[in-house]
């Protein structure tokens, strides 16, 4: 239904679908502002209640006593299973819908380093399919403990932490991450696997529907930190990712690209204007559009264990794991990709 040029909803969506809308419009609301939302209630319990203000002194001891747990494996499942299995993730990922495809078995005692790609605009694949237990990642790979791996910089804002911590979230940092390469998970799990987005915020910057540019030529850091431990990496790959947004598009050298990249290097975070649709209307908003994703997870490419590998070694294992990549993507593109032939992957 076209109002004005606008492409509104039809009025008689069934209720599911609203709902499936809602959910989409909370994450993007929590996932984009919240850093901003929990620095705003922590300074307006501060300044502007009368008794809540009190109980903040023992909420900053408490992030203080909390503050290595996303350096250590994060929250264990008690304090992540009512949100990873809440009703809200499981509308939200059915919104879209995502898709998790295994390709094949993992050994459930191993620990693994998954590779994923790309980053899109917010990693929304990455996030229902491991952030969640909705679409059964853990029945799919028994044994796994699963555990996204998001920018270290969260878990220092109060409030939004706890949102971080309750998906199973753990830092970016290398400590976390040598952490986790390194240590067995408690009971009952037997076995791990680490979701690292290796594009990043960069990455983002690049995310246009119809194309596939991820960033992995520059990026070895993962290598050399799965060398030192001999962790297999996986690669994983998010067809329909880059299709959920569109952005307003700087090319190389423009002055908002060059004013996106100096803001992502002094937050860690890219600012994107999104370019997504509304609660009643698809043609303009921040939701993201209502579009297929497949998370596919290929199979493992084993390395040696090397303590101090040289640039030599990591450039090799480097350029054998972007073989893996395409050989995933090149594989299953027909299946999740319109015109796929004329759909090439960009490595930058």
């Amino acid at each position: 239904m076209k109002i004005l040029g606008l492409s509104f909803a039809p009025l008689n969506v069934p209720l599911k679908r609203r709902l499936e809308t809602l959910s989409a419009s909370i994450w993007i609301v929590i996932l984009g502002f919240g850093d901003l939302i929990g620095y705003g209630i922590a300074a307006y319990i501060l300044f502007y209640t009368e008794y809540l203000r009190y109980l903040m002194p023992l909420y900053f001891l408490w992030m203080y006593y909390d503050w290595d747990t996303c350096n250590r494996g994060g929250r264990s499942d008690r304090g992540t299973r009512w949100l990873r299995s809440s009703a809200w993730l499981r509308y939200f990922c059915n919104y879209f819908p995502v898709k998790l495809v295994k390709t094949t078995d993992l050994d459930p005692n191993r620990l693994y380093l998954f590779c994923s790609f790309p980053h899109g605009i917010l990693a929304t694949g990455v996030f229902c399919s491991f952030g969640s237990e909705c679409l059964g990642c853990r029945e799919k790979f028994p044994g796994m403990d699963m555990r996204p791996v998001v920018l270290d910089q969260h878990f220092r804002v109060p409030f939004f932490r706890e949102y971080a911590y309750s998906n199973g979230c753990v830092s970016s940092s290398a400590e976390s991450l040598h952490y986790l390469l390194s240590t067995k998970p408690p009971a009952p799990y037997t076995g791990r696997a680490t979701i690292l987005i290796i594009g990043g915020a960069s990455e983002s910057l690049e995310c246009k529907p119809g194309t596939y540019r991820i960033l992995v030529k520059r990026r070895k850091g993962f290598i050399k930190i799965a060398l030192k431990h001999g962790t297999p990496l996986v690669p994983v790959f998010s067809f329909g990712e880059t299709e959920v947004y569109d952005q307003v598009y700087a090319p190389e050298g423009s002055l908002l690209k060059r004013v996106q990249h100096t803001i992502r290097k002094k937050v860690g975070l890219a600012p994107i204007i999104l370019k997504g649709r509304g609660f009643f209307q698809y043609s303009f908003g921040i939701i993201p559009q209502r579009r297929p994703i497949y998370v596919v997870v290929g199979s493992p490419m084993e390395l040696p264990k090397i303590e101090e590998p040289t640039a030599e070694q990591i450039t090799k294992y480097h350029e054998e794991f972007i073989e893996k990549l395409i050989e995933v993507f090149e594989a299953h593109k027909h299946k999740y990709i319109e015109n796929a032939d004329s759909v090439k992957l960009e490595l930058m």
